[in-house]
């Protein structure tokens, strides 16, 4: 993905989903990105507009959900920041200013058109078709009866973000949670059920985001390989038995004596890969407070085949 590291998935999830009650393609846009001189090339791809501000997102979320609730973070930072960038077409300016700012993009040097246009063009990117792995992500949004939403801003979520709204009855909230459920469920391929259990009285929108992903690993593990009484060691008190599996294989791997960790990268068959940190003993926060769109690039030029 070049020099901006595209986030899809946190922590290696396969089928998740992100359902939010609230109080996935049109053109195919080229836009533009900056090289290492400073000046910017007319040939890239629009979403290299927002994939740095995306990681840079991603990082801040992180360290704002481990601070304030310690234990295990699962969210997908493109699915976030897509549905709120998608929420930001229907708001008044000063609501859109804040949506789009709160995701770190600077609107004084890019333009609210072009940053549309950059989402369009990265979940063109990740839908595209591939024989090796299944990617899905998609949009949608389920209103209340009695809302009359613009036909242009249900034209430009359809155009740009290929997001379907649905009319629904909220007073009915069982019918309601059926159908979206129901919904996610097909999207999903039955893997992800349940998903929304219950609405406020007062809900009149649901705006929905999900993901499916699956591929094989492109050094798969041999099953045989699975010693199935390992220990896991949660914290230092706490020790779990759970199956841990083995392989050796080359991979992309270094171990960053600044930071104190170890960073593996393990590639799945197509264009995809997930990276796994794994700080040094008691170096957790250290890893944590120091982790910069700096330090994905920084590692990405000093991994070494082992």
């Amino acid at each position: 993905m070049g020099p901006a590291w595209l986030w899809l998935l946190g922590a290696g999830i396969l089928a998740s989903v992100y359902c939010q009650p609230f109080p996935a393609h049109g053109d195919k846009s080229v836009g533009v990105s900056q090289t290492h001189s400073g000046q910017f090339s007319e040939s890239a791809p629009a979403y290299h507009k927002v994939t740095p501000a995306i990681t840079d997102f991603a990082l801040r979320l992180y360290k704002q959900l481990a601070a304030e609730t310690p234990g295990n973070i699962l969210f997908s930072p493109v699915s976030i920041s897509t549905t709120l960038a998608l929420l930001s077409l229907g708001a008044r300016a000063d609501t859109s200013t804040q949506i789009l700012e709160g995701l770190g993009f600077n609107l004084t040097e890019t333009l609210q058109a072009d940053i549309h246009r950059g989402f369009q063009s990265l979940i063109h990117t990740l839908d595209l078709p591939s024989p090796k792995l299944e990617l899905k992500v998609g949009n949608s949004l389920f209103l209340d009866k009695q809302l009359k939403p613009r036909q242009q801003f249900l034209d430009s979520i359809r155009e740009l973000y290929g997001a379907f709204a649905f009319s629904a009855n909220f007073t009915d909230s069982a019918t309601t949670g059926r159908r979206i459920n129901e919904y996610v469920r097909k999207q999903t391929y039955g893997q992800v059920a349940d998903c929304l259990q219950e609405f406020a009285e007062d809900t009149l929108m649901v705006l929905l985001n999900f993901i499916f992903f699956k591929a094989k690993w492109k050094h798969p593990f041999d099953r045989y390989q699975t010693q199935k009484q390992a220990s896991f060691f949660v914290d230092e008190r706490t020790t779990l038995r759970i199956p841990m599996m083995h392989q050796k294989e080359m991979h992309r791997f270094l171990y960053d004596q600044e930071m104190a960790c170890t960073v593996l990268q393990i590639e799945y068959s197509g264009n995809a890969r997930t990276l796994l940190v794994l700080p040094d003993s008691g170096k957790m926060q250290q890893v944590e407070a120091s982790l910069q769109p700096e330090t994905l690039r920084k590692w990405s030029q000093l991994f070494l085949p082992r």
